[in-house]
Order: C-alpha cells, then sequence, then structure tokens
C-alpha cells in the first residue's frame, strides 16, 4: 500500500452555521499530484485549506474528525502552527512575492527558522531554489531587483522557490495558475510535474483540462462532500459516478 501524506476522516467544517464540508475520508499518496475538482463551492479550496489550518484565519470555523499530515494530527495539542506550516508550504491563486529583492524572497522563511547564515550558504540557497523552479537562469544577474518586476509566470515560480529552503513535505496549490496567461500557465504546469516525487502536491483546479495534464489522480466534490476519487486517467474517461461524469461533461458547474 501506496505511503500516505495526507488522510482526512469524517472530516466536517463550519463557518459559523454554515456547513461546508460533510464527513469527507480523502487519502493522498505521498509523492504524487493530486487534484481537486468540482464546481465553486463545493468545498475544495476549504478541504485543501484544512492541510495547514490557514482556513482557521477565517475566525468562527468548526470542525469535527480527523486530519493527518505524514501520520500526525494536526489538531493534536502538540502541534505548532509555525512547524505545520513549515511541513506544509502555500501556493495562491495569485503571485503574491513579498516586497523585497528577489533574493530576500527566496531567503524569507529560512530566515525565520535559521538564526545565522552565511553569505555563501544564503547563495547556495537561492541557486538551488530558483534552479528548482526553472527561474534561475533568467533571474541570477537580477537578486537584488524588486520581485514585482518579474512577469506574472515568474513571480509564481518565485512563490513556489520561496517555499523550498525550508522542505516542505506537502506543498498545497490553490488554483495557482487563475492568473495566467497559457504560456505562464503550461510553464507553472511543467514545474509542478518536475516537484512530484521530491514533494506531494495538492492542487485545486477549476480547469479540467490541467486537472487531467497535471495530475496522477483526481478528486471530485459537489456540495462539500467528496464524490470520486481515483486515477486522473480512469475519472475522466470512465468516472464510477453521475455526479462526476456530468460535471466532467460541462452539464453543470
Amino acid at each position: 500500500m501506496a505511503e500516505l501524506a495526507i488522510r482526512t476522516e469524517q472530516l466536517s467544517l463550519w463557518y459559523g452555521t454554515f456547513q461546508a464540508l460533510f464527513d469527507v475520508d480523502f487519502d493522498v499518496k505521498k509523492g504524487i499530484v493530486t487534484s481537486l475538482i468540482g464546481p465553486s463551492g463545493c468545498g475544495k479550496s476549504t478541504l485543501l485549506r484544512s492541510v495547514n489550518r490557514i482556513v482557521e484565519r477565517g475566525g468562527t470555523v468548526k470542525t469535527t474528525g480527523r486530519i493527518e499530515v505524514l501520520g500526525q494530527d494536526i489538531h493534536a495539542p502538540n502541534v505548532e502552527l509555525v512547524q505545520l506550516r513549515k511541513s506544509v508550504g502555500m501556493v495562491f491563486q495569485r503571485p503574491n512575492p513579498l516586497p523585497l529583492t528577489i533574493r530576500d524572497n527566496v531567503l524569507f522563511s529560512t530566515r525565520l527558522h535559521r538564526d545565522r547564515l552565511s553569505r555563501a550558504e544564503q547563495d547556495e540557497i537561492v541557486e538551488k531554489a530558483l534552479s528548482t523552479v526553472l527561474l534561475w537562469d533568467a533571474v541570477k544577474d537580477r537578486l537584488d531587483h524588486p520581485a514585482r518586476v518579474l512577469s506574472l509566470e515568474e513571480q509564481q515560480k518565485l512563490c513556489i522557490a520561496r517555499l523550498l529552503p525550508i522542505q516542505p513535505a506537502v506543498l498545497l496549490m490553490d488554483e495557482p495558475c487563475s492568473a495566467l496567461d497559457p504560456t505562464g500557465t503550461e510553464a507553472v504546469e511543467e514545474l509542478i510535474w518536475t516537484l512530484r516525487g521530491d514533494y506531494t502536491i495538492l492542487i485545486v483546479t477549476h480547469n479540467m483540462a490541467q486537472a487531467r495534464r497535471a495530475s496522477d489522480e483526481c478528486a471530485f466534490m459537489l456540495m462539500g462532500k467528496l464524490v470520486e476519487h481515483t486515477p486522473t486517467d480512469q475519472m475522466f474517461v470512465t468516472p464510477k459516478h453521475q455526479e462526476t461524469a456530468d460535471y466532467i461533461e460541462g452539464r453543470y458547474g
């Protein structure tokens, strides 16, 4: 049996009195790309954001059930949010580089977790992270320029690079290509595919073609419930549930 990076058991979640998730059982295998699809408001982003507890920033949020990351109950009393979010990185819909240089963006998280870094160590971290996201050659002569001068595609890659030095086990991506043009989307999808194996990636997408191109497994959600979770090819060719088929064929959502 494949090792799991994420497991939810009977996970339910409420925003105030509104229930957004209903008894979700969801296993995400380690080292692959899993996509979450479904119509707007179905709960896929809520499920994603539950995995590093960023959903709790919304205020009156209540959860029942269990979420494990690498076998650890993330709601256990001894779990520190800083350490959880070090293990579970987050990439948002729109690139959010810090108002710093390209170099300082890459080093930002590392500096939070390590007191002293030599210049040589910093240089090595920056080059390795930017090379991993296929950005080094494009920016190596501009490291002291503001990150905002980069294209949206480059900014999104930089946001991913910013996570890598602290070695997260899991990368959560909430529609990471929604602000990009087709060329930028293709570049980020290729990057996602190169990161699989070294990282477990869970991606929310409204783009079913993207889910089909860029994920190993796919989960379909509807009205806060997990309807189906199968290998991606299987879901798009022979879905098990009529609701899945209806969504894939564009009958709603």
